[in-house]
């Protein structure tokens, strides 16, 4: 087992970043293409190093506080109500982690238009703000199904329109400065714009250890938990549980750290599962199920594509695979399944009983307990893991109670009303 973790920031952070974007063909790429014009005007503007991080980084993850797939539709339609509620939201998120704040504040303020600030364009924030502005706007006016070179002109003439208005005449000059070669929409729209972008953006060279992998496990736990009140606790609830069982278990002080990463990210993939999906207020249909069954395919690819974390990308996404090989959607078997895939499967069964649903109320103690013996006397969980959970399930349960409650009190505190 590997001691000292790292990985790189940019693979990081522009693998989370394809995570918002999975769910519909509308989506994919936004965030990075909106990246990637950010990226050139900042370089056009001359921003230092530092600053062309911040605001890349911002832009990534620019659309991190719209929790459903409806919303984010809705927002590259551009046909949103509250479009500030987004903002907010992710403002919020990103406040959480010392060195995003600075995203942070942009992000807040990326739909703000120019004519509503006040303040002067020398001013870093509001610059920055109407950089990524624009940059969003621009990506949300491209049609996908037509060429872009058939459309770049038209784009290009509806922002100068508004010049002086919606956006500041430096910050549409800068993109007509940067947008005056073919390359740059052939790039923008390319497939290859996740490579481009990792093997030339302003923060290749960045590594970060395995504590700050940890903070954008809980940041990204938190935007998938939050798209819905029944799942405001689940991933903090089977993060907690698998690393109780882990260190019951006697895993090393390392593979415990994993292991709470995996239950952390384990649902990532839900972001690719529409809202009406996972708060439908009763049984999924065989059509709908054949949907949800694919949100941890999505969370071992997305995971995976990060070096250095294939081992949490199989304990994560392996949570509903069984050991006689019936799960999904992988359809694993006994051999391979290792100790943290097979602690991640007892933590979600036992973790997500207990919680409230649109179409039931959490389980007791006992209804959990048949449940999980249930699957463990048909040899589909690993009798050892259910045992130590059996064992010590008060320790366990009041473990999970406590950080729930901790993400509970966040959530209500910040985001319920927004």
């Amino acid at each position: 087992m590997q001691r000292n973790i790292t990985v790189n920031l940019g693979d990081l952070v522009l693998s989370l970043s394809d995570a918002m974007d999975l769910a519909s063909p509308l989506l994919i790429q936004h965030q990075q293409r909106t990246a990637f014009v950010v990226w050139e005007m900042g370089k056009a503007a001359r921003f230092s190093s530092e600053r062309l991080e911040k605001i890349f980084i911002a832009a990534l993850l620019h659309d991190i506080g719209a929790f459903s797939l409806e919303e984010k539709i809705s927002l590259r339609n551009f046909e949103v109500e509250n479009v500030e509620d987004h903002c907010i939201r992710g403002e919020l998120l990103l406040n959480n982690i010392p060195w995003l704040k600075d995203s942070a504040r942009i992000i807040r303020f990326h739909h703000k238009e120019w004519q509503h600030w006040g303040e002067s364009i020398e001013n870093p924030l509001v610059l920055e703000s109407q950089l990524l502005f624009l940059a969003d706007y621009l990506e949300c006016a491209i049609k996908r199904e037509h060429y872009i070179l058939h459309q770049h002109e038209d784009i290009l003439s509806k922002i100068k329109s508004s010049s002086g208005s919606s956006i500041h005449p430096h910050v549409v000059d800068l993109l007509i400065t940067v947008s005056h070669r073919e390359e740059f929409w052939l790039d923008l729209i390319s497939p290859r714009l996740y490579s481009l972008l990792l093997n030339e953006g302003p923060f290749r060279k960045i590594e970060i250890d395995f504590s700050d992998i940890s903070i954008i496990a809980e940041l990204f736990r938190n935007m998938i938990d939050f798209r819905s009140r029944f799942t405001s606790t689940h991933s903090s609830g089977v993060a907690a549980s698998a690393s109780m069982l882990a260190r019951i278990f006697g895993l090393t002080d390392t593979e415990i750290g994993l292991v709470e990463v995996a239950g952390n990210l384990h649902d990532i993939g839900k972001l690719s599962i529409p809202n009406s999906i996972l708060d439908k207020p009763g049984k999924l249909t065989k059509e709908e199920m054949a949907v949800m069954k694919s949100h941890t395919y999505y969370t071992y690819h997305v995971i995976n594509t990060i070096g250095g974390l294939k081992q949490i990308a199989e304990w994560a996404a392996y949570h509903h695979e069984k050991l006689d090989g019936s799960g999904y959607p992988f359809r694993c078997t006994s051999a391979e399944l290792g100790t943290g895939a097979r602690i991640m499967m007892v933590a979600d069964i036992f973790t997500a009983p207990a919680e409230d649903r649109p179409y039931r109320k959490g389980m007791s103690k006992d209804g959990i307990v048949q449940i999980i013996k249930q699957f463990s006397d048909r040899s589909l969980l690993d009798t050892r893991i259910v045992n130590l959970l059996f064992e010590n399930y008060n320790e366990i349960f009041s473990y999970v109670a406590e950080k729930q409650a901790v993400a509970r009190e966040f959530y209500e505190k910040q985001f319920e009303f927004h």
